[in-house]
């Protein structure tokens, strides 16, 4: 049980530095401004402009987290944000309501397995600490296209890595 314990907290701090890692890195994106968030920068990515990574971001955090809630969306939303204004007041109601289901949870249903339909009606089914660690770890992959982007288009990003959090959550280093 200390385990789950143990597993439960880890699961919190990893969605703090998500947060974190997402909002450091929007606040950079912020600075260009919509025109330059909403330029192309490379078909080689993901998505093609820092926006719209951005809110591909939010979609997977949001689909995922109504299949945590038991439903199954059949449509990743993101795609139709215009602006970063608009994107930044739907991730932080977002961010509101899934720490609010992470803070909520008890070492028990980290083990709770969830059966859920993709968007393209496949189903599957996965307990909801890999789910957890999955929409964590798909950030993490997309932040570091935005870091390249914006690398490409200003300069060099704040770092956003985990021991930089942790060091600076712990006092050990400033911003």
């Amino acid at each position: 049980m200390m385990e789950n314990v143990a597993t439960l907290d880890m699961i919190r701090g990893l969605y703090d530095y998500h947060r974190w890692a997402n909002r450091r890195l929007f606040e950079v994106a912020a600075t260009l401004g919509e025109e330059a968030a909403g330029r192309e920068v490379g078909k080689q990515f993901s998505f093609s402009t820092v926006r719209r990574m951005f809110a591909h971001i939010y979609g997977a955090d949001w689909i995922w987290l109504m299949r945590w809630k038991g439903t199954s969306p059949t449509k990743l939303p993101g795609g139709e944000i215009g602006s970063l204004a608009t994107l930044r007041e739907k991730r932080d109601a977002l961010e509101k309501e899934q720490q609010a289901f992470i803070e909520a949870l008890t070492p028990a249903d980290l083990a709770r397995v969830i059966d859920y339909t993709q968007v393209d009606g496949q189903p599957f089914r996965s307990p909801l600490w890999q789910m957890l660690q999955h929409v964590a770890n798909h950030a993490t992959h997309h932040r570091s296209e935005i870091a390249t982007m914006l690398t490409m288009v200003q300069g060099s990003p704040p770092d956003t890595g985990l021991m930089t959090y942790q060091r600076m959550m712990s006092g050990q280093q400033g911003a």
